[in-house]
């Protein structure tokens, strides 16, 4: 699901503006990509460690609530919404509960901190601060290698 917004003058403003401000087009970013710190074991016990994540919709938060074993259990919500949201491990396309609940715990925390910083942030990437020099710099926090930003 890729989705892109136009940037378009407001009513009632100069239709006479300079063509780059009046057509600049922004992209919005619905999909990103992850490496699982661990990875999923398949059923064949192949390891699969990148994926992709995409932005949740009020329909993707919603229907879970719905759910016979969310209402039974309210922590499976996350399996649910998580299988909703991720769209690929590996070469598994066909992210269903059963995929989330065989991810290892330290995953599916992973997944669970993704979901909460590009649904509530709209990236993944954090503002530190050297503890030596005190520098700001951004790092990416999904997408990279293990030890890499």
């Amino acid at each position: 699901m890729r989705r892109t917004s136009s940037l378009v003058p407001p009513p009632g403003a100069d239709a006479a503006e300079p063509p780059a401000v009046a057509t600049r087009r922004e992209t919005l970013r619905t999909e990103f990509p992850f490496e699982l710190p661990r990875g999923y074991v398949d059923g064949s016990g192949t390891l699969h460690r990148d994926g992709v994540m995409r932005l949740a919709t009020a329909r993707d938060e919603l229907v879970p609530l719905r759910d016979d074993r969310v209402r039974e259990n309210p922590a499976y919500l996350t399996v649910v919404l998580l299988s909703r949201v991720v769209t690929r491990i590996g070469t598994v396309v066909d992210v269903h509960p059963g995929v989330v609940e065989d991810l290892f715990a330290s995953d599916l925390a992973f997944l669970q901190d993704m979901y909460r910083r590009i649904n509530s942030e709209g990236h993944t990437r954090a503002s530190v601060v050297c503890p030596e020099c005190q520098h700001r710099f951004a790092v990416e926090l999904a997408g990279g290698r293990l030890g890499e930003s």
